[in-house]
């Protein structure tokens, strides 16, 4: 347990120069999935917060979550609220990413939740909560995004390339009659997940509040 805490205070105090990235800053992402023992990196991924606001219960690399979605949650490329947006790995995010929609402001823009996209204050593993993502794409079929990068305080230059959305909602299986079941989703993180990091300096911006924390795993 030491051992851990002394690698999160030196992942606390560690300091990145704001011109070290450029509108990506997510390509290390890893999940080590449920009950791992895996000692995971001193910030919070894009996984477990997405897995958390969204109640999709996916796990592993973010760039696996739509085939790993295919046969178990409904698809699609309409974002709604609740819908995790999952994003294809391009340049340096070499393990994709995935964003929970918060919001739907009109047919090109949406907000996210999402941790471990931009850096702020020089520290990886930040959460964002309703910043803006607008689809780019030629086709207005979300295929390609802007997402709002902090370091610039505006929407980041790159079209991230991206798979869709997957639904909360269970795919049917061929033939079913059932009723569709839907996963729960949590409107804001519950008092477990917060409790499992250790809250550094908020930030704040025209689109939402940050919430800066690092993980923090025992035991």
């Amino acid at each position: 347990m030491k051992r851990a805490l002394t690698i999160l205070a030196a992942g606390a105090s560690f300091a990145v120069p704001q011109t070290a990235f450029a509108d990506a800053s997510v390509g290390f992402e890893r999940d080590y999935g449920a009950g791992s023992r895996a000692e995971l990196p001193p910030y919070l991924q894009c996984v477990p917060y997405a897995r958390e606001v969204s109640g999709i219960q996916i796990y592993g690399d973010a760039h696996t979550w739509w085939d790993q979605a295919e046969g178990r949650f409904q698809r699609g490329n309409e974002p709604k609220p609740g819908a995790v947006m999952a994003f294809r790995p391009h340049r340096n995010m070499r393990l994709g990413h995935v964003a929970a929609v918060s919001k739907i402001i009109d047919n090109r823009t949406v907000l996210l939740r999402h941790a471990n996209w931009s850096p702020i204050n020089g520290r990886r593993g930040q959460i964002e909560n309703d910043v803006r993502a607008v689809d780019v794409s030629p086709g207005n079929d979300w295929s390609e995004v802007r997402v709002w990068y902090h370091p610039l305080q505006q929407l980041g230059k790159t079209a991230w390339p991206v798979n869709g959305f997957i639904y909360g909602k269970k795919a049917r299986p061929s033939g079913a009659k059932s009723q569709i079941a839907q996963a729960k989703t949590s409107p804001k993180p519950s008092a477990q997940f917060a409790s499992a990091f250790t809250a550094l300096d908020g930030n704040t911006d025209s689109g939402g509040k940050f919430a800066s924390m690092f993980a923090k795993y025992g035991n």
